[in-house]
């Protein structure tokens, strides 16, 4: 069995990983990796952004990491072949339901932010996301020609009991290691389904959670909240749409997506998806100046969450910290130091 799969992917997906690859060297070299297409790059090479070997492998593996998916070059290849598209169906057949994406704003880049030093120092939340279901799995979905002209874009939002309870549980038990609060964030007041996991979130907590502190946000306040008072969050939960919305949000107040990690997690015993939550980037991609920190800490979060080797996880994460605060800095967070270059700022404090 292969501990880590990596799948770069497109854009500067593999620039980001091949800087993981000598971490991970450095950090654990026992640890045994394999490398698939995905992506754009399958669909150039294989035909589909997702071969059934590419599953199969992710699916035997201990973990997975990927870099990015995506980009103008696939803008035409039909819907079902788009890198996206490879990229649902890899979530779906792995089953990971609940992705984590962790807002820290490491104290040397408080300033990085967009907002007020005061608003972002500190800054520690985790966004729980449901990541099978809802709007981007609903069906029926589709664009229809209508009679006389014109046409018809359907996407179905579509959740169940089932559904809600156990990214909910996920939620509830990250609180407990935490400051014990979840704030639920849904659109209960004109959205079916919003109604319903409000009730689901609810009952949840009072039957096994009531030690945790639980409120509920409507989605677009939360938006609000985010950006006026970070701090008062600890674990946000929202489903599938507003959670790709508000970590993109909150990935800003930490002063940028090239700085923030995820983890995608199924049940008990099954692989995780780790993934940096920044896209491909075609504008850079080729540059040399990527920022492989998202990368990197989305492999300390599978040495956490995945590969049982917590210690590693934490001398890693010291690493990337000591390495900012001895001023590292690729250009998106202010600095000139190039991709590589960033990977040897970490490795010389590993």
């Amino acid at each position: 069995m292969t501990d880590l799969l990596l799948l770069p992917g497109d854009g500067i997906g593999p620039e980001v990983i091949a800087e993981v690859k000598r971490v991970a060297a450095r950090l654990w070299p026992e640890l045994t990796t394999s490398e698939m297409p995905f992506g754009g790059a399958s669909f150039d090479q294989l035909g589909t952004p997702l071969s059934d070997e590419a599953l199969a492998a992710a699916k035997s593996a201990r973990a997975v990491l990927m870099g990015a998916v995506g980009g103008p070059k696939w803008a035409g290849a039909p819907r079902d072949k788009r890198p996206e598209a490879g990229l649902l169906r890899l979530r779906a057949g792995m089953g990971v339901f609940a992705n984590l994406r962790p807002a820290l704003c490491f104290q040397p880049l408080a300033e990085a932010s967009t907002l007020k030093r005061e608003l972002v120092e500190g800054l520690d939340i985790v966004i729980v996301r449901e990541l099978t279901g809802g709007v981007y799995f609903g069906q029926p979905r589709g664009i229809e020609d209508l009679p006389g002209g014109g046409r018809r874009g359907v996407d179905t939002q579509v959740y169940t009991t089932a559904e809600i309870e156990r990214v909910a549980r996920v939620a509830f038990e990250l609180a407990r290691g935490r400051r014990n609060k979840v704030t639920s964030a849904e659109k209960s007041n004109v959205m079916e389904t919003g109604l319903l996991w409000r009730q689901v979130v609810t009952d949840l907590h009072k039957r096994e959670f009531a030690d945790v502190t639980l409120e509920h946000m409507l989605a677009d306040t939360a938006a609000m909240q985010l950006v006026k008072a970070p701090k008062q969050f600890d674990v946000l939960l929202t489903d599938n749409l507003f959670g790709d919305i508000l970590s993109d949000e909150a990935a800003q107040l930490t002063g940028g997506m090239g700085l923030l990690p995820s983890a995608a997690l199924g049940a008990p015993g099954t692989p995780g998806l780790y993934e940096p939550i920044h896209g491909s980037a075609p504008d850079i991609a080729g540059k040399g100046i990527a920022n492989p920190l998202a990368a990197i800490l989305s492999f300390e979060m599978a040495l956490r969450w995945s590969l049982g080797r917590a210690d590693l996880a934490d001398r890693l994460f010291q690493a990337v910290g000591r390495a900012l605060d001895a001023g590292a800095r690729t250009p998106d967070i202010g600095g000139r130091l190039t991709t590589a270059e960033m990977g040897d700022s970490v490795l010389a404090q590993i």
